[in-house]
């Protein structure tokens, strides 16, 4: 069934919906399954008897140490780009892996129970018996089992998740920045936003600067001139002068032909 380029759309964001959320629950079980009891006997000294237990970290370290690696590897997927991110992706793949095969191979580990029964009993050669194992072990390669697959979904669609202080890619793209909207006067928190962002909250949107008062008037000058009349316009062409606002009509001297 071929799928529609909605639904294609969509996969980058179910991937990382999943991804990263799996990828932390993933870490933290092993963490926590390594701290738990994963193989149990009992040893023998003189006419008596002692139990003795192994925890995940007594059996083998790889697990936790693989976790954190996966772990760090899960952050930093979104803190670098292109080439960079399908190396840490990669990276949260084989830790998750490794993670698995590690505490695969533990389950029946006994040299960590003979460890704890020569240091209770003091002698080297002590002997486990009825040694029993818990599901901690599988617990643990299921946690690893959630790092791989979220390595796997970062290398796969990786390159159209967000990075750290980027908006969502589509298509490999990054998104265009939209101009912001002017701060609301009536709305301090629309204010204090647009100062973090080192805007001028009583600018326009586009960032230019808008006409302020002119300068104040000095108090000390004194009243303005007021206008005189307008005279009228010289004409160079033919026909009678203008009369000077000064004169009367009759006082206007004759023309020479």
């Amino acid at each position: 069934m071929t799928s529609t380029p909605a639904e294609r759309s969509q996969a980058p964001r179910r991937a990382l919906a999943v991804a990263l959320p799996g990828g932390a629950v993933g870490a933290a079980v092993v963490l926590v399954a390594s701290g738990q009891t994963w193989s149990e006997g009992i040893t023998t000294f003189g006419t008596g008897t002692l139990g003795v237990e192994a925890t995940g970290s007594d059996v083998t370290g790889l697990p936790s140490a693989l976790a954190l690696v996966g772990l760090a590897a899960l952050v930093a997927v979104f803190a670098v780009r292109r080439a960079g991110r399908a190396v840490v992706a990669g990276l949260l793949a084989l830790a998750g892996l490794g993670t698995m095969v590690a505490a695969l191979a533990a389950s029946a580990d006994t040299g960590a129970l003979e460890e704890k029964a020569a240091e209770a009993t003091g002698l080297a050669d002590a002997a486990v018996g009825q040694v029993t194992h818990s599901a901690w072990p599988y617990i643990a390669a299921a946690g690893g089992f959630l790092l791989l697959v979220a390595g796997v979904l970062a290398l796969r669609y990786g390159r159209y998740w967000p990075a750290m202080g980027g908006r969502y890619e589509r298509g490999g793209r990054a998104a265009r920045r939209r101009t912001a909207a002017p701060a609301d006067p009536e709305r301090p928190e629309e204010m204090w936003q647009a100062l973090d962002r080192g805007e001028d909250p009583t600018g326009p949107a586009d960032g230019t600067r808008a006409p302020g008062p002119g300068p104040a008037p000095d108090p000390h000058a004194g009243p303005a001139p007021e206008p005189g009349p307008a005279r009228p316009a010289e004409s160079d062409g033919p026909g009678p002068r203008p009369a000077d606002p000064g004169t009367t009509p009759g006082d206007e001297p004759p023309r020479t032909l």
